[in-house]
């Protein structure tokens, strides 16, 4: 038998090895999770602790800041706005919301809608 059958069969195995093995490392059906836009202030979540729940409290920020809030607490919490307003929805233990724009001036007190006891308030100048 001669040698080149051997080497053609053995080039295209490996051929076809390489090619499932690049097939099931590209295939990453889980997306990568997108990062969180940069906030020009960020305000920390530390739990349910009535007007110390916020830190800082009270935060000031000028028009057009964007604030975002990071959850350093394991539960989950919200910072929604007293009135109509801003809500950044619900925030994951460790995560940190979206950054919200200040528009307006004047001062916004705002709570966790899961836990309303937890209070903060931001001044916008």
């Amino acid at each position: 038998m001669s040698i080149r059958p051997l080497v053609a069969r053995f080039a295209i195995a490996a051929t076809m090895g390489l090619l499932v093995l690049a097939a099931a490392c590209g295939d990453d059906s889980t997306p990568a999770p997108s990062p969180t836009p940069s906030a020009d202030v960020t305000i920390t979540i530390l739990g349910n602790r009535g007007n110390q729940s916020y830190s800082p409290n009270p935060q000031t920020v000028r028009v057009g800041q964007t604030v975002a809030w990071r959850n350093g607490d394991s539960a989950a919490h919200t910072s929604t706005q007293d009135t109509v307003g801003f809500n950044t929805g619900n925030i994951a233990g460790s995560a940190t919301s979206s950054p919200i724009t200040m528009s307006a001036a004047g001062t916004f007190p705002y709570h966790c809608a899961i836990h309303p006891s937890m209070v903060g308030t931001i001044t916008v100048q």
